[in-house]
């Protein structure tokens, strides 16, 4: 290549370089619009969502015990602990990064800050392997507006790269779309080298040396996609599909299918190798290493196949049905000597598809179910206009290769396929279809400019500018060459794919999740105002041999929604029962007929107090201690969110029930409602509970809370003043002080106090008995303040209890102690 070819090329290759540069950069910028709803104070970033917080632990642990992750945490999932459901490359690169910047010792600033950065730099940088993607798979002009379309593509690819996200999510996509754009590289390569076990065999390795560089790197990429999520068996599956279905193809068109077993064994023994070394990926090594080790065992026996048939010169269809065979043996095989691997085949067609409760999980939820009703929304929301672009160029092609078949662009179809395959089962999983959708409109946007002839306008640019020796009027070559097709074709492209993606992208910058202020504050009066669990938060935990952690005398546990798990444990520095990993949620998972399990879900919906006291005393194996001392409740987990709880115990009858209105029918609380715990906490504050007294409520928030009472005093004959109350409201399980006293028999005795919250919200609490000639009261709250040690809570009755019966009133006070310990105290 003479200096002025290389000149010519650099330039070329200069002008795609900056522009994928400038994709990275515009992507960057959008998922950091948000910033100041993630940077709330000098001493607060909010993180997003649930995951991103335990994220965040995972991370702060790291640095503290540097170099060894978390593998097992006792500070949540109270009173078991659990081992680490995470996969660990995400947060060791994060925790590395962090180490290296902050000179061993990373201020806590630093760490919170960088970490929110960090799903946006990994959401940037996805648009490098998808530009070699679509470079390799048509060209570079495809790779270019593939990149354009997946830096400002929306939806869940978004969300899950905003800043405040730090969630593994993104990091699937960014080593997963590495995986595929090295994958086409590699298959591109050996297409056009000899990769055969003949040339193997003869220690022939120079055609090996174009390719086989591209398989181990794919097999690194893969590596580094499985370490980042315990899920990451599904890529492999992709890998192994289009394999298979490519050793059929070749083999109808007599190819050899060599490179593709060749290939296939170096990818998969390059990640095992990866799998081996690492400790733990989240309890799926197991898993994974089965996975790995059957694709290295059946990709040579697919080629095998393939060459056996050959050379009985038997017809090309047979392949198909021998391929079939030996599946089908080997599921038998599974079933006879693998049960779990046989269980895994078997399900693979709903690998991905929840039921029960947890459909309730958000992003577990299928694609185009909106509020349990069908719909086409989800495509829009998550592509824009390049859902139905994409699928029309996936048919587009599927059709084509059934005539032109290259072995890289059956990779895209199949990539494309079982990724949609996975995100109608959960919706999560559009982040992935991003890629996909991006790369196959892409190739629909480039033929349409072809079509008007920007191809031939392009070469003949470039052709003036490399031979012309003067220099070129870039003007006056477009007033003599460019013509209204051209100018149409490139609105429609900017129209049609940019303009619309673009648009519904910004829409979906203008806010951030994570908790909210209630909760922050909530959570940080919890830390503060409620003793010392007896665990160190960033201490390095032994995995237990009998899988349940020795706890202290002095831990305890918070119960909450699962939900809200990880905000507990990270923020509140206390440890949940429940947590977003949906452990101690209990319920039922099979049939209502099967026992309810305790925990968050049973306890919630629980019908009485006594109920849930059960359920917390179950939860902990010792029959002298409960499972929690402390309960949060927010507004959403007594309105919106209490159907969910319902969900996971399968009995969800009667919570909600019709009525008419002047409005026509509507769907309102129901009586069994009202009676379950968390009504019993939130909507009725506790009131008339023995047990559990409320001790911090934060601010009110928007809610449906004002409703819910309106319809239990219309419906059900209730005096509920119409208010919102906190939205956050913290309540501690106490033994009660036993106050005792006389009065006639059969009498009507009530017992009741005013409390006034942190809020200066005031309200009554009361108990109502029958005297038999005595009377006995369990009250939760002290008149008398807190002590040192103990909940310092600052919602307290305003005075005495009173104590009235016909025309009889006395006053009793109860000292804190009383309520902790359960004493007695006699009325005079």
């Amino acid at each position: 290549m003479t200096g002025e070819e290389k000149k010519n090329k650099l330039i070329n290759s200069l002008s795609y370089f900056i522009g994928v540069i400038a994709s990275f950069l515009v992507a960057f910028y959008i998922r950091t619009i948000p910033k100041a709803g993630v940077f709330i104070s000098e001493n607060f970033v909010r993180f997003g969502g649930n995951d991103p917080w335990y994220h965040l632990r995972n991370v702060e642990n790291i640095l503290h015990n540097f170099p060894d992750m978390l593998w097992f945490d006792a500070y949540t999932q109270f009173p078991n602990g659990t081992e680490q459901v995470f996969a660990p490359l995400f947060d060791m690169i994060l925790a590395f990064i962090l180490w290296i910047i902050g000179l061993g010792d990373p201020s806590q600033s630093l760490i919170h800050t960088f970490s929110a950065y960090y799903p946006t730099i990994l959401g940037a940088l996805v648009v490098i392997p998808t530009y070699f993607a679509g470079k390799w798979l048509y060209d570079r002009r495809v790779g270019l507006l593939s990149a354009i379309l997946v830096a400002i593509a929306p939806g869940q690819f978004l969300s899950r790269s905003m800043i405040g996200f730090n969630d593994h999510h993104i990091a699937e996509t960014l080593f997963s779309t590495i995986v595929a754009a090295l994958l086409i590289i590699a298959i591109v390569k050996a297409r056009q080298h000899n990769i055969s076990f003949e040339n193997l065999k003869n220690k022939n390795f120079s055609e090996f040396k174009q390719a086989i560089p591209y398989f181990i790197f794919t097999g690194i990429a893969l590596g580094l996609y499985t370490l980042s999520w315990k899920g990451a068996l599904f890529f492999s599956f992709i890998i192994g599909v289009y394999i298979t279905i490519q050793h059929i193809i070749d083999h109808l068109h007599g190819r050899s299918t060599d490179y593709l077993a060749i290939g296939g064994i170096t990818i998969f023994f390059v990640t095992l190798i990866m799998v081996l070394i690492t400790p733990e990926l989240g309890g799926s090594k197991s898993l994974n290493i089965k996975g790995l080790l059957g694709g290295i065992l059946a990709f040579p026996i697919l080629t095998g196949i393939s060459i056996a048939l050959k050379n009985k010169d038997l017809k090309r269809y047979y392949y198909p049905f021998a391929v079939a065979a030996f599946f089908i043996a080997g599921i038998g095989l599974a079933r006879l000597f693998s049960p779990s691997a046989y269980q895994l085949v078997t399900n693979v067609g709903g690998y991905f598809m929840r039921t029960g409760g947890a459909l309730t999980i958000a992003e577990a939820s299928p694609l185009l179910n909106m509020g349990g009703q069908f719909s086409f929304a989800p495509l829009w929301f998550n592509f824009g206009t390049l859902a139905l672009i994409s699928f029309l160029a996936l048919a587009f092609l599927a059709y084509k290769s059934t005539k032109e078949n290259t072995p890289e662009r059956t990779f895209l179809i199949i990539w494309s396929i079982m990724v949609i395959w996975a995100m109608l089962q959960q919706n999560r999983f559009a982040y992935y279809y991003s890629v996909n959708a991006s790369l196959l409109s892409a190739f629909i946007g480039i033929k349409i400019l072809d079509f008007a002839g920007w191809q031939t306008l392009t070469d003949n640019f470039r052709e003036k500018l490399h031979s012309s020796k003067e220099k070129l009027n870039f003007g006056s070559f477009l007033k003599n060459n460019l013509g209204i097709w051209h100018i149409i074709a490139f609105v429609i492209v900017i129209l049609v794919l940019i303009v619309p993606t673009a648009n519904e992208t910004m829409n979906q910058t203008r806010g951030v999740g994570g908790p909210q202020g209630q909760w922050i504050e909530g959570l940080q009066w919890l830390e503060y105002n409620t003793p010392d669990p007896g665990l160190d938060y960033y201490e390095s935990y032994e995995i237990p041999e009998d899988g349940s952690y020795d706890y202290p005398d002095e831990a305890y546990g918070v119960m909450s929604w699962w939900d809200y798990g990880h905000w507990i444990e990270v923020i509140g520095h206390r440890i949940p029962n429940a947590n977003p990993f949906q452990q101690g949620i209990g319920g039922r998972r099979g049939s209502i007929n099967d026992e309810a399990m305790p925990g968050a879900s049973t306890f919630f919906t629980a019908p009485s107090e006594e109920k849930a006291t059960e359920v917390l005393e179950e939860i902990h194996p010792d029959p002298d201690k409960a499972g929690a001392r402390y309960v949060v409740s927010d507004a959403q987990m007594a309105t919106g969110k209490f159907y969910a709880m319902a969900a996971w115990t399968l009995d969800t009858k009667d919570y909600y029930v019709q009525v008419q209105t002047q409005q026509g029918q509507q769907r309102v609380p129901g009586e069994r409602y009202y009676n379950s715990m968390e009504a019993r906490l939130h909507i009725f504050d506790g009131d008339g509970l023995e047990q559990y007294r409320m001790v911090h409520e934060t601010r009110p928030g928007n809610s449906p809370e004002r409703g819910y009472k309106q319809v239990y005093n219309v419906l059900h004959g209730g005096n509920l003043e119409l208010q919102d109350t906190g939205f956050v409201k913290i309540f501690e399980y106490v033994e009660g002080a036993k106050v005792q006293g006389t009065a006639p028999e059969d009498t009507k005795v009530t017992i009741s106090v005013p409390i006034r919250t942190s809020q200066g919200r005031t309200f009554e609490y009361s108990q109502t008995t029958t005297s038999d000639g005595t009377y006995s009261f369990t009250v939760p709250y002290s008149t008398e303040g807190p002590i040192q040690g103990e909940t310092q809570f600052d919602t307290m009755p305003t005075e005495p209890y009173t104590i009235s019966y016909n025309n009889v009133t006395e006053q009793v006070s109860v000292t804190e102690r009383d309520v902790l310990d359960g004493n007695t105290v006699e009325v005079q």
